[in-house]
């Protein structure tokens, strides 16, 4: 287990006048809390699964806090606390090795938490293992996974913060894959596949990476995914692939390369509307939805979306990017009664 800085530990814990966390009746064990952090960051050596968090922010001080887990996952949106006040919020988030992309490092074993913002204060905090939990399984690329490192995020890496407790992301989107390359790599639908229980969601996001990938594989692979996660119980959701930004001289994005039309013709977008309509699916929109976004913010103001300024990047999202247009998923699984509207953070 990693130890942290006692003395930064009890100066927190005066600070904040912590009492003890009581026992909790669950299984008869205490739940995990404040004596495994330091002033920013918590550690709980515990198993892969699904853990309940409740953190309570605040300080004698104006103090606004976020809270991120594991490999960059955001989730609970900045929230200020006035001076002397205690918010408490809950959320559920997934435990996993390798606990980022699934053929990426495995990271540390255990649950960890870190506080951010422009003033962060824990008050207190307890874990405990989910006895109910809704996992929504994300299946993707580059633009959806945990991305390791700034300035890089993928919008389900930021999808966990518009999530209460009872629902978790499991974020198995993996940089560079493509339809045919998730299927065939025993770390990814292989690996994912075991792991659905009925009732669970599973949106599928691959496009990017499938440019040589003919209609007729493609349309196949896309039946595949959503066989397979019905065989399990689970429900499929499809989603089209987030634009490219890339213009046209009268500033709108109806070109291929933003579309997402490769190099054979295939038309990705549209083979996943026909797809879904042909299986039933429920289809999240995601290329209409952020086209309309870029285009609305136009060559300037969609930059900073992207990785533009960064790095000369038109596909990959920034966090304030990727932060949005999880906004935009979260929206449409609400809209299209996925996910109840009680169970999501809104604004």
């Amino acid at each position: 287990m990693r130890r942290f800085n006692m003395a930064a530990l009890a100066a927190l814990t005066l600070a904040a006048g912590l009492t003890a966390v009581p026992a909790s009746a669950h299984g008869g064990r205490a739940p995990l809390g404040i004596d495994h952090c330091a002033a920013t960051a918590c550690h709980f050596d515990v198993p892969p699964g699904s853990y309940d968090v409740k953190v309570v922010l605040g300080g004698d001080a104006v103090s606004s806090t976020s809270v991120t887990a594991e490999t960059r996952r955001a989730l609970l949106p900045e929230t200020a606390a006035p001076a002397g006040a205690r918010i408490a919020r809950s959320f559920t988030v997934d435990v996993r090795t390798p606990e980022g992309e699934p053929t990426g490092a495995d990271g540390v074993p255990g649950l960890d938490l870190a506080f951010g913002g422009s003033a962060p204060a824990l008050a207190d905090i307890r874990v405990t293992p989910a006895r109910h939990v809704r996992q929504i399984f994300l299946i993707g690329d580059s633009t959806v996974c945990d991305q390791p490192a700034e300035p890089y995020t993928g919008w389900g890496q930021q999808l966990p913060q518009y999530l209460r407790k009872g629902i978790s992301v499991a974020n198995y989107a993996d940089s560079g894959e493509s339809t045919v390359t998730y299927l065939g790599n025993p770390q990814l639908w292989a690996r994912v596949r075991p792991l659905i229980h009925p009732g669970d969601l599973v949106l599928v996001q691959l496009a990017h990476n499938d440019k040589t990938t003919d209609e007729t594989t493609y349309r196949a692979n896309l039946e595949t995914l959503v066989a397979g996660v019905r065989e399990k119980g689970g429900r499929p959701v499809l989603v089209t692939p987030i634009v490219r930004r890339w213009f046209n001289a009268d500033g709108t994005l109806n070109n291929a390369t933003a579309l997402l039309v490769n190099g054979l013709g295939v038309d990705h977008p549209a083979v996943i509307r026909s797809v879904a309509a042909a299986q039933g699916v429920p289809l999240i929109d995601l290329t209409a939805k952020t086209k309309a976004l870029v285009e609305s913010l136009g060559v300037e103001g969609s930059k900073a979306l992207y990785l533009y300024n960064e790095k000369r990047d038109n596909t990959h999202t920034s966090l304030h990017g990727a932060t949005v247009y999880a906004g935009l998923v979260r929206d449409e699984l609400v809209a299209r009664h996925l996910v109840p509207k009680g169970a999501v953070r809104m604004g």
